[in-house]
């Protein structure tokens, strides 16, 4: 769902439109054209007709008809994730019961129940989720309760968010920003989740477009500018395997693909090394036609003749044959030195495997029709269903704890019998003992991993054997918060806490009744809340527990006003706001003229500059309205934006950098390079000498042979630096050059 505007029906060129629509709605038929059975095409039909008519007032932000929107999403649950006739039908009504004057008991009489049950579900997402509010992560929690009922709910809505992210566009900057940031943090380890490869990608990289475009071209341009190269090299590098494989009569495709944009900046960032370095730019894929009962033993005779051709990095064999994850994605995956010493990545699937890597649960359903045994994806789903009845925990806590125990990749671990469990990556020994059962969780002090004795704190590894330790006398306490990931064990622990806190809470309640008398105030519900306020606590419950444990002595309740029952607090003393973090140097110049805040007169705002990313000018910025302090300013490649702007989208405020030269900003740079003789003179010859930039720190280390330095300098904006990283790295012996935020 996306921001809608409505316009007289009449339009120039009707007659085409009309025409583009026919085309598209055509289109949509001959991709379901093998599902389609009797009545099914008058049923489409009618959806068709039905949106088409709700929607015809409505344009899109980029002008064209709106009802292109649901057809463009009921396409992409046909091609690209595989569905069905009845969810074509939900993907052309989801946005009808929300945008038009359709009511779910007019598709109710149409449909059945079925069809409106999802649409229902859809139409509480869209409502939700890009609603202005803050309560995403409210919502969120409604989508996952529905993915639980029918994940063909959640599979339509990241259609939907699919073609929202293709065609942004038209959109304003800062919506962009919102979309692509919740798309990152929340939808696109859903696609990956529901084992959507490709759609996790694209929806990454579509993201990147829009929050890194300058990072983002650099790498397309790079790509682009080696595909010649990397062509013939794919090329020299496949005709010996095929060879091999057309000699054992294998029914085989083998081919390369580029990786996504986003992932190469991925291992730029995490590897430290140039676009150049990243040594798997692309992955060879083999698909292996294989009957089900020798589809193992196909991909490893695959495997024997590709290790024959190339040698393998031992520890880069990936075997997610025999324990595939549980999203379903089978594949044994190995890394060889190919010609000229560089590394290539293998995959090798058979077709049925390969249909599943790229359409997840909708294949995994078409292939599971027949059998008995519980499915990892059920599996999950109950998972869910039990992490979503804990009703207690704060959204935002959910969605965080939802993203570290559902979202990221998974280890395999096993029991003493010898038993799989599947747990996410960084979980613990703590986490594994709760998995169990809460009371192994609640009583654990140790455990035994591949029969060692480890804290409860220990990070578990894929193929780990463990063996819990229980104590009656042991009881949770807050610290064990920080030793797990999965949101049971979170859930749990939490509960036990509170349950003491309550019976603590209740010795608090004495003394702060007393100290109310005191005052002639009553003890009341309204009056508890206004002196947790007053503390800067949470809850009148963590007001009471601060009493009893003595941490708060309540003091300050003589300066407190009773009016009828009421309580009121004291007004707080003002104090003086801070100034900005940027440092003025030579010039003290105009001091709210470098940054323009849209919407508001720049003169009258005061900001801050966020530590967390130190923004100069000339970066990509948002301000972000942050409580009690004020606007904060934080670039768009902040580690922390993508939380900011997909849980409080709406306090995002559109900024943009003015030419000022009159104010410097400190900034960082790290240089690393040969330990050469006259190294640092060359170095700050160039920073103060030839380029005129002021050094405010510099430190040098060298060991054997490399040197490692940092420079605190004053630029003016992005531009300056950008220069004047470039001419270092000119430098003989520089080899690297980054940024870096000083403290």
């Amino acid at each position: 769902m996306e921001v809608i505007e409505t316009i007289p029906a009449y339009n120039l060129n009707e007659e085409d439109e009309k025409k583009e629509i026919l085309r598209e709605y055509r289109a949509l038929l001959r991709v379901l054209k093998t599902k389609l059975k009797p009545g099914d095409k008058i049923l489409l039909r009618t959806a068709f007709e039905m949106a088409a008519e709700a929607h015809k007032t409505m344009r899109r932000k980029s002008g064209e008809p709106y009802i292109l929107h649901p057809l463009a999403v009921a396409k992409i649950c046909v091609e690209e994730i595989g569905l069905g006739i009845r969810s074509t039908i939900c993907a052309l009504l989801h946005d009808t019961v929300e945008d038009t004057d359709i009511s779910l008991e007019d598709i109710k009489r149409e449909f059945g129940p079925e069809i409106t049950k999802i649409v229902d579900g859809l139409t509480k997402i869209s409502t939700v989720m890009d609603a202005n509010t803050s309560q995403q992560a409210e919502n969120f929690k409604k989508i996952l309760l529905t993915l639980t009922d029918d994940p063909r709910v959640i599979l339509i809505k990241l259609a939907d968010r699919l073609h929202n992210m293709r065609t942004m566009d038209s959109m304003k900057r800062e919506k962009q920003l919102k979309i692509s940031s919740e798309t990152v943090y929340v939808y696109a380890p859903l696609a990956h989740r529901m084992g959507l490869y490709n759609i996790k990608t694209e929806m990454e990289d579509l993201a990147m477009k829009y929050m890194e475009p300058d990072t983002y071209r650099y790498i397309a341009q790079k790509l682009q500018d080696t595909k010649r190269e990397r062509t013939r090299y794919i090329n020299d590098f496949i005709r010996p395997l095929k060879a091999n494989l057309e000699r054992t009569d294998f029914d085989f495709e083998i081919y390369g693909r580029p990786k996504s944009i986003h992932s190469i900046w991925s291992k730029i960032k995490k590897k430290g090394v140039s676009f150049e370095e990243v040594y798997d730019l692309f992955a060879i894929r083999i698909i292996v036609n294989a009957p089900p009962e020798r589809e193992k033993e196909e991909c490893w005779k695959v495997y024997s003749i590709i290790t024959d051709a190339y040698n393998p990095s031992p520890e880069r064999l990936r075997d997610w044959l025999s324990n595939p994850k549980s999203n379903g994605y089978e594949a044994l995956h190995t890394t060889v030195m190919g010609p000229q010493g560089k590394w290539v990545e293998v995959q090798i699937r058979t077709k049925r495997m390969n249909e599943i890597a790229e359409k997840g649960l909708a294949a995994h359903w078409k292939y599971k029709e027949g059998t008995t045994d519980e499915s990892r994806f059920d599996k999950w789903f109950q998972q869910i269903r039990e992490a979503l009845s804990n009703q207690d925990s704060n959204s935002l806590d959910f969605l965080q704890d939802f993203k570290t125990s559902f979202l990221t990749e998974e280890i395999y671990v096993y029991t003493p019998k010898g038993d799989v469990k599947m747990l996410p990556v960084g979980a613990t020994a703590l986490d594994f003992a709760f998995g169990v059962h809460t009371a192994i969780g609640s009583k654990c002090i140790g455990a035994k991993v591949n029969h060692k004795l480890v804290p409860i704190s220990y990070k578990l590894r894929s193929g780990d054997q463990i063996e819990i330790i229980t104590s009656a006398k042991q009881k949770p306490n807050t610290e064990w918060l920080n030793f797990v990931v999965t949101s049971k064990a979170k859930s749990k622990i939490k509960d036990t806490l509170k349950e003491e806190k309550r019976t603590i809470a209740e010795d608090g309640k004495y003394i702060v009744q007393r100290k109310l008398e005191g005052i002639h105030a009553v003890m009341n519900q309204a009056n508890l809340e206004e002196l947790a306020s007053f503390y800067k606590l949470n809850s009148s419950l963590d007001l009471l527990y601060e009493v009893a444990i003595k941490k708060i002595d309540l003091k300050e309740i003589k300066d407190f006003t009773v009016h009828g029952d009421k309580l009121i607090a004291p007004k707080p003393l003002k104090v003086a706001e801070e100034k900005h973090h940027e440092i003025p140097h030579r010039h003290t110049g105009k001091k709210d003229a470098e940054l323009i805040i849209f919407g508001e007169s720049s003169d009258k705002i005061m900001y801050t500059l966020a530590n967390c990313c130190k923004p100069i000018p000339g970066d990509d910025v948002f301000g972000f309205i942050s409580t009690g302090e004020g606007l904060k300013i934080h670039r768009t490649t902040c580690p922390n934006a993508t939380r900011l702007m997909a849980n409080y989208g709406h306090r995002v405020v559109k900024t943009k950098w003015a030419k000022n030269k009159e104010i410097s900003f400190l900034t960082g740079l790290k240089i690393i390079g040969l330990d050469d003789v006259g190294v640092i003179h060359k170095i700050t010859n160039l920073i103060s000498g030839e380029m005129k930039v002021n050094i405010s720190a510099m430190t040098i280390e060298a060991k054997d042979g490399i040197f490692e330095g940092n420079v605190k300098v004053f630029v003016h904006d992005k531009e300056e630096l950008d220069d004047l990283v470039d001419e270092l790295l000119k430098l003989p012996g520089i080899e690297r050059v980054d940024r870096y935020d000083t403290e």
